[in-house]
């Protein structure tokens, strides 16, 4: 079948090293994963009378209001929740690219897990 050995040992190299890409893939995603689990995303509202804190799959963790939130309606501190924990999201996914980007590279599977952090269509908003 093979015609001599250099093009049977050339075989063998190209599958090693199709198999090392494939190890070094599956380590790097779970490197990336491992990371991820630990990320929050933090933001406070522009007074500083909230914050917001996201855990790695975007939901709420904590939510603190100062005692100046008192002096707003609650429709007004309900907008600057809402705001601050939007701005928490993107803190998240500022965090998710930056990890991701170092982790995976310029590799298309790491703009796909960067993609599902997104708001809107196709991501979760997480």
């Amino acid at each position: 079948m093979w015609s001599d050995e250099a093009a049977l040992d050339a075989a063998a190299r190209r599958l090693d090293d199709w198999e090392a890409g494939f190890a070094d893939r599956a380590q790097r995603a779970r490197s990336l994963a491992a990371r991820m689990r630990k990320l929050t995303g933090t933001a406070q509202s522009p007074d500083r009378s909230i914050t917001a804190t996201v855990d790695s799959s975007g939901r709420l963790l904590d939510l603190r209001l100062d005692e100046s939130t008192r002096q707003h309606s609650a429709a007004q501190t309900a907008r600057q929740v809402l705001a601050t924990t939007r701005a928490a999201h993107a803190d998240l996914l500022r965090q998710v690219t930056d990890a991701t980007r170092d982790t995976l590279g310029d590799d298309p599977a790491g703009q796909a897990v960067i993609d599902a952090y997104r708001p809107g269509p196709g991501g979760t908003g997480a």
